[in-house]
């Protein structure tokens, strides 16, 4: 079984411009929480926003380098536009997943239409770190929607598991990814029990993002809370406590294991590579938004 190493609260909020407020729960900035090849993770918990008055919300124009961003919308819409022509809209269960590699120039703003009526809105964007030989990858965008994420029921109709990157039971995820990995949305229907099997090779960590979940009968996280795992053996029993559904974002991966230099949007390998990131941003080499 393995081992839950430690439970951990979010310990501050803060806006990202004026449309996502987020509780950063790992960065690769802060304290080692065995997350590689995961570098940050913000939760937008719910908020309801009232109309925009046609003001958009979100944040505007800006470079990222050496990695890739990962949004999940829950609630809400996020409309997304890149420097290598990638964009769209995303609603409830679709996941934008966008590679910076060699540099690109993104904005996300609520959608035109949700920004009209507000609402409650609820996402998720994670960090994902890409190896030293693809950190100079050419740029994409991949608009994974919901539909298209296979779903996959667990056993004894305890509930289901969303397979956005990875595989589950056979199951590959809708991502393509650059480095062994798995996102998935566990959800577990009020009272019911699991047993997920993770690679002893993988770095483990689950966000609660409803309910209360026991693991291994030992350990209770409920919801906001980042659950860190030791990297020793394979299985983690999950039950729902009470009677509300549990709703749990996992990841895990084969960490890259490569030093990890961070300046702002960057993420590199070395001081050296990021003062060529921001030469290279300043000369303009990271394209335009068109």
């Amino acid at each position: 079984m393995r081992k839950v190493r430690q439970i951990y609260n979010a310990t501050s909020s803060h806006w990202v411009g004026n449309g996502f407020l987020v509780q950063p729960l790992f960065s690769h900035m802060g304290a080692d929480k065995q997350t590689d090849p995961f570098l940050m993770l913000d939760y937008g918990a719910p908020h309801v926003f009232e109309p925009n008055a046609g003001r958009p919300r979100g944040v505007g124009q800006h470079p990222h380098k050496g990695f890739e961003t990962v949004t999940i919308a829950y609630a809400g819409e996020v409309a997304h536009r890149d420097s290598s022509g990638g964009g769209g809209v995303i609603g409830v269960g679709d996941v934008q997943w966008m590679t910076a590699g060699s540099g690109i120039i993104h904005e996300e703003f609520h959608s035109e239409a949700f920004g009209r009526t507000g609402g409650e809105f609820e996402m998720v964007q994670l960090w994902v770190n890409l190896p030293k030989k693809d950190k100079n990858t050419t740029p994409r965008y991949q608009e994974l929607l919901n539909q298209d994420i296979p779903v996959i029921p667990l056993d004894d109709e305890a509930g289901f598991v969303r397979v956005i990157a990875g595989e589950f039971n056979g199951v590959t995820g809708a991502a393509k990814t650059f480095t062994e990995m798995n996102l998935w949305d566990v959800v577990l229907n009020p009272s019911a029990a699991t047993t997920l099997t993770l690679p002893e090779t993988h770095n483990l960590l689950m966000v609660v993002l409803r309910g209360s979940v026991l693991l291994n009968g030992v350990d209770e996280a409920k919801q906001g809370q980042l659950i860190g795992f030791e990297m020793t053996g394979g299985d983690v029993q999950l039950q729902a406590v009470g009677d509300e559904a549990v709703k749990i974002l996992l990841l895990s991966g084969v960490p890259i294991d490569e030093p990890v230099v961070g300046y702002g949007p960057f993420v590199m390998n070395t001081e050296a590579e990021i003062q060529q990131a921001i030469t290279d941003f300043n000369q303009g080499r990271f394209g335009q938004i068109v």
